[in-house]
């Protein structure tokens, strides 16, 4: 298990990015409000499909659409070789309570940023 550590923006100047190759399941701590921003990188030969999964999560409700159910983990969806996401964490935290847990990704290289 890859533990994904994060890179702090605070301050000026530039930073050495922490980067994470993931295996089969890493994990990461999530700090809301505090601007963190998830990228994943694909160098392997094929495409991968990660899934971000905190084992807290359940059924939220939400203005406007009712129940949503995070409790499976969000699906980053398909990631193309040579490809790049980035996932602001703030926008997913839901999805993010308790232990995380980052399957599917085996190969790609992870960055975490936080202010």
């Amino acid at each position: 298990m890859a533990t994904i550590t994060p890179t702090s923006m605070a301050g000026s100047g530039k930073r050495t990015l922490a980067m994470t190759t993931l295996t089969a399941s890493n994990t990461f701590a999530f700090v809301p409000n505090a601007n963190m921003i998830l990228s994943l990188r694909n160098p392997t030969a094929g495409a991968l499909t990660p899934t971000i999964d905190g084992a807290g999560g359940a059924t939220v409700g939400v203005p406007g659409v009712g129940n949503v159910d995070v409790s499976s983990g969000y699906s980053v969806g398909s990631i193309a070789v040579s490809a790049a996401v980035t996932i602001p964490l703030d926008t997913i935290a839901h999805y993010l309570q308790g232990t995380i847990a980052v399957t599917g990704g085996t190969g790609l290289i992870a960055t975490l940023t936080r202010s």
